[in-house]
C-alpha cells in the first residue's frame, strides 16, 4: 500500500489551509464589493435627468448607490409632509426650494455645509450656518407657443401674462396645476408678487376664463402646445428650449411683466440612518462637476462660472426673473393652493 510521509502530510495540508485562506479572502473582497450603501432619494427632476446624474455620482462614489423616487413637485412636497412622523427618504436632490423650505420650517432636514459651499452663490442657498438646503440651478416661465398652429387659428402671439387674458385665446391655453407641479406653483406665487394679493387673483379669474385644462406636470403643457393640441402652454424654459430643439413648432415667449422661477434644491432628511452616504452625495451635488451637469439643461446655475449659454434662452434672462420671496412662498403654501383649489380645480387633469 503507498502511504504518504509526514513531510508530504504535512504540505498537503499546508496548501489546503492556503486554499482555504484564499478563497476566504476572495469572498470577503466579493462580498464587499457588492456590499454597497443604498440612499432613497426623493426628486422632481425630468426623468431624462435622473440617469446622467445618477451615473456621476456613483462614478465618483462606487460604494454608494442611488433609487430614486420621481414624480412632480407638488407630489414629492405633499409626499415628504404625509411621512413627516415616519420618513422613508435619505436625502432630496431636485426639487424647488419653496418646498424645502417648508421642510426646514417644519424641522426635518439635517443641517450640513457642503465641501463646496463656499462657491455657491449666496444667492442660492440657505443663508444660514450650516445650510439646511442649497440650490443647484433655476428654473423659471416660459410660454410655449405653437406658430403653426396660431397661423391657423388667427392668433396673434401673447407679449405679456396680460395679453393671455385676451378673448382670443379662450379655450387655447393649458398650464400647470400648482397643487401638483413647482411651474405651476412659482407662476401663481409670481403672480401675487407682481399684481398685489387682490391683483394677482383677479388675474388668474381673468386667466381661467381662456384657460382649457390645468395638467398635471409643468413640462406637459409645453408638449401639448408642441404637439399642437393646444397653441399655448404655459411652462418653462428647459421643456421649451429641448422640444424646440428637436424641431417642435414653437416660439418661447418670455412674459414682459417678469418671470416666475424658483430654485432646484438639495436637503438631506434629518432622520435619515446613513448621514455618512447622504454627506458624500451632498458634496457632489454642490461641486462643479455636478453644476457643469445643471448647465446643460439650465441657463443659471448655483457656482458662477459654470453657466453656459443656451439656443433660444436670452442672453438676459436672469434679468427677467421677478423678485421672489422664497420664505413667503414656503410658509403660504397651503392658503394659497386651498384658495387656487376653491377658484379654478375644476379644470384640473385627473390623474391617472
Amino acid at each position: 500500500m503507498f502511504r504518504l510521509n509526514s513531510t508530504c502530510l504535512h504540505r498537503a495540508r499546508t496548501v489546503a489551509l492556503l486554499g482555504t485562506a484564499a478563497v476566504a479572502v476572495l469572498f470577503a473582497s466579493t462580498a464587499a464589493a457588492v456590499a454597497k450603501t443604498t440612499l432613497l432619494v426623493y426628486t422632481a427632476l425630468e426623468d431624462e435627468q435622473l440617469q446622467p446624474y445618477k451615473d456621476a455620482f456613483e462614478k465618483a462614489n462606487p460604494d454608494i448607490e442611488i433609487k430614486w423616487v420621481r414624480d412632480s413637485t407638488g407630489v414629492i412636497t405633499a409626499r415628504i409632509l404625509a411621512e413627516k412622523n415616519h420618513p422613508q427618504a435619505d436625502a432630496i436632490w431636485g426639487l424647488a426650494a419653496t418646498s424645502i423650505a417648508k421642510f426646514e420650517s417644519d424641522n426635518m432636514l439635517l443641517p450640513y455645509a457642503p465641501k463646496n459651499l463656499s462657491t455657491i452663490s449666496a444667492t442660492y442657498r440657505d443663508p444660514k450656518s450650516p445650510p439646511s438646503w442649497f440650490g443647484m440651478d433655476v428654473w423659471g416661465a416660459t410660454i410655449c407657443f405653437n406658430t403653426a398652429a396660431a397661423a391657423e387659428q388667427h392668433l396673434p402671439k401673447p407679449q405679456s401674462w396680460k395679453d393671455l387674458t385676451k378673448p382670443v385665446y379662450k379655450g387655447k391655453i393649458i398650464m400647470a396645476d400648482p397643487a401638483s407641479s413647482g411651474t405651476g406653483y412659482f407662476d401663481v406665487t409670481a403672480w401675487l408678487q407682481l399684481f398685489g394679493e387682490q391683483g394677482g387673483w383677479q388675474y388668474m379669474d381673468a386667466l381661467d376664463r381662456n384657460v382649457a385644462q390645468y395638467n398635471h406636470s409643468g413640462s406637459a403643457p409645453c408638449t401639448m402646445a408642441a404637439s399642437g393640441e393646444y397653441p399655448i402652454g404655459i411652462s418653462f424654459e428647459y421643456r421649451a428650449a429641448t422640444l424646440k430643439a428637436q424641431g417642435a413648432p414653437i416660439d418661447l415667449v418670455f412674459p414682459s411683466e417678469g418671470l416666475g422661477w424658483d430654485l432646484e434644491a438639495f436637503a438631506i432628511m434629518k432622520n435619515t440612518t446613513k448621514p455618512d452616504a447622504a454627506k458624500k452625495l451632498a458634496d457632489f451635488a454642490s461641486s462643479r462637476e455636478a453644476n457643469q451637469l445643471y448647465a446643460q439643461s439650465y441657463a443659471i446655475t448655483a457656482v458662477p462660472g459654470t453657466a453656459k449659454a443656451l439656443p433660444n434662452v436670452p442672453a438676459n434672462y436672469q434679468s427677467m426673473l421677478v423678485k421672489n420671496d422664497f420664505s413667503w412662498a414656503a410658509n403660504h403654501r397651503s392658503q394659497i393652493l386651498a384658495q387656487w383649489s376653491q377658484r379654478y380645480a375644476s379644470k384640473a387633469e385627473t390623474r391617472q
